[in-house]
C-alpha cells in the first residue's frame, strides 16, 4: 500500500461572528498549507491548536488525516463547494488510502516519526457550520468518509511528499471504515459495542463511549424482559 502525504495544514483557533440566530463560534477548521519539514510532537504538528480540548486534540487525537480520494465524492453531493484538500480541516491529506484500508492500532513511519492509527474522526456541527451545509455531518457519518485520528509513538519531522509505510498492524479485522460501521450503526449492536471497545489500542473516548452504551443496552434489555415476565404472570 503506497500512502503518500498530499498535503500538510496546520492551524489555530479563529472566531467566526454570529450568522441569523446562530451565535458567535470558534474553531480552528481554517488551516494553511505548509510546505517543507514541518516538527510533530505527541500532542500536535508545531503550528496547529484545537479551539475545543474536550473533544478534539490530546494524546490519541495528535493529528487528523483524511483521504483524499474521499473529496471527488462530495463533489456531486455538494457541488457549491470547490472540495479540494484541507477542506475537511485535516493535517494531512492523504494519497492511495481509505478508510477501508487503515484499521486501529497500525503502526506507520514516515521520516522521522512514527504515527499510530487511534480512532475514526467523528464530525460535529463546526464542519456543517463552516460551509454552510446543514446536513454535511449526518452525511459524512452516514458515508463513513470521516478520515481518522493518529496518535504519535515518535516524534519527528514530517512533510508533504513523502511516503508513510505501515510497519505493524494488530487488529486487522477493526478497519476505520469497521469501526465507524458499529458506532453509527442503526440499530445498535451491544455486542458489536463491546468487541470494539475490548481493542486496546482505540482511544480511551471511543473505548467509553461504547462501554457506556452496551451496558445501557444490556439494561434495557433486562428491563424488558423483566416486564415480559411480569405481564404473562
Amino acid at each position: 500500500m503506497d500512502i503518500c502525504i498530499e498535503s500538510v495544514f496546520v492551524g489555530r483557533p479563529q472566531s467566526f461572528p454570529s450568522e441569523g440566530d446562530s451565535t458567535p463560534w470558534t474553531s480552528a477548521i481554517v488551516k494553511q498549507r505548509v510546505d517543507g519539514p514541518v516538527y510533530v510532537r505527541t500532542t500536535n504538528i508545531d503550528g496547529d491548536q484545537q479551539a475545543d480540548l474536550v473533544h478534539h486534540g490530546g494524546l490519541d487525537k495528535a493529528i487528523c488525516a483524511y483521504a483524499l480520494q474521499n473529496y471527488a465524492c462530495w463533489i456531486p453531493e455538494f457541488p457549491s463547494i470547490d472540495w479540494q484538500a484541507g477542506c475537511f480541516g485535516e493535517n494531512l491529506t492523504l494519497s492511495g488510502v481509505n478508510e477501508s484500508d487503515v484499521c486501529i492500532g497500525d503502526i506507520l513511519k514516515v521520516g522521522s516519526c512514527v504515527l499510530q492509527v487511534s480512532q475514526p474522526r467523528q464530525p460535529c456541527w463546526k464542519l456543517s457550520r463552516h460551509w454552510k451545509l446543514p446536513k454535511l455531518a449526518v452525511r459524512v457519518q452516514q458515508t463513513r468518509r470521516t478520515g481518522w485520528y493518529f496518535r504519535v509513538l515518535n516524534e519527528g519531522l514530517l512533510e508533504s511528499g513523502q511516503m508513510m509505510k505501515v510497519i505493524d498492524r494488530t487488529y486487522p479485522r477493526w478497519t476505520i471504515a469497521a469501526a465507524n460501521d458499529v458506532m453509527f450503526a442503526k440499530p445498535r449492536n451491544s455486542l458489536d459495542d463491546q468487541e470494539l471497545a475490548a481493542c486496546p489500542l482505540l482511544s480511551l473516548s471511543w473505548r467509553e463511549t461504547l462501554r457506556t452504551r452496551a451496558e445501557s443496552s444490556e439494561q434495557e434489555n433486562r428491563d424488558k424482559e423483566r416486564r415480559r415476565l411480569d405481564n404473562s404472570r
